[in-house]
């Protein structure tokens, strides 16, 4: 899918009310605010269908043109009709790049864990401070393979460069198990002293093998010395 242009031509309003901003949507416009840096509150109209295509991407950042000038801004929330679905009212803030902001970015789940088990999904997004240009659209915690007692902390969560992570790190993100009552095989800390195990009886195995060789080594040696000798006591008797 083509990227869809952040630059959205953005216009003054100074009338308010529920059915100025009626007309102002059956007009294909959505009526929007913004607020931040110390600013002024202004009140802008903007193309609904430009930036619901843009609101598709969590925190998205827009370019505004306002009366010939560029003003970069964070969508911060977005108000929509529960019925129709339709978006009525939008929430901005200024931004400046290279400024760092608070978002709140969804997790994705990828891979499969082990057939039978159930994952739970703890949280949904993680509270992310960011650089006001480089905000993730998502991250993402992959289960593939994952047991029973497979977790992942916030902590844990792989995130990209000059990402940091707002409040406690200890929480759980996604976590696996087995439906109660059902037994599907090792939990980790069996598979973990199996595969000890296994390793032992491989080294012991290699010990073996290493003294059998030795031995049959020393008997070849052996056997050798014995053929030299009865072929010198030979020569003697001749």
């Amino acid at each position: 899918m083509a990227e869809v242009d952040n630059k959205v031509p953005a216009a003054v309003r100074t009338e308010f009310g529920k059915g100025f901003a009626r007309r102002l949507r059956a007009a294909g416009q959505i009526p929007a605010v913004i607020y931040g840096h110390g600013s002024d509150t202004r009140h802008v109209s903007v193309p609904a269908h430009q930036v619901s295509l843009l609101l598709r991407k969590k925190n998205a950042v827009l370019d505004l043109q306002i009366e010939g000038k560029s003003q970069l801004v964070l969508v911060k929330d977005v108000q929509k009709d529960p019925v129709h679905m339709i978006i009525e009212h939008i929430d901005l803030v200024e931004i400046i790049k290279g400024e760092q902001v608070t978002v709140e970015v969804p997790v994705h789940v990828t891979g499969n864990a082990l057939s039978g088990t159930i994952v739970e999904l703890d949280v949904k997004t993680l509270h992310l401070q960011a650089e006001a240009m480089h905000i993730p659209e998502f991250v993402e915690v992959s289960i593939e393979g994952a047991r029973p007692g497979f977790k992942v902390q916030v902590g844990d969560v792989k995130l990209p460069s000059g990402v940091t992570v707002i409040g406690e790190t200890d929480g759980l993100v996604v976590h696996v198990h087995a439906p109660r009552g059902v037994d599907l095989g090792e939990s980790e800390e069996e598979l973990a002293a199996e595969l000890a195990e296994e390793a032992a009886h491989a080294e012991h195995k290699e010990e073996l093998h290493q003294a059998q060789h030795d031995a049959e080594k020393a008997a070849a040696e052996a056997d050798a010395e014995l053929s030299g000798a009865v072929a010198e006591a030979e020569k003697v008797v001749e």
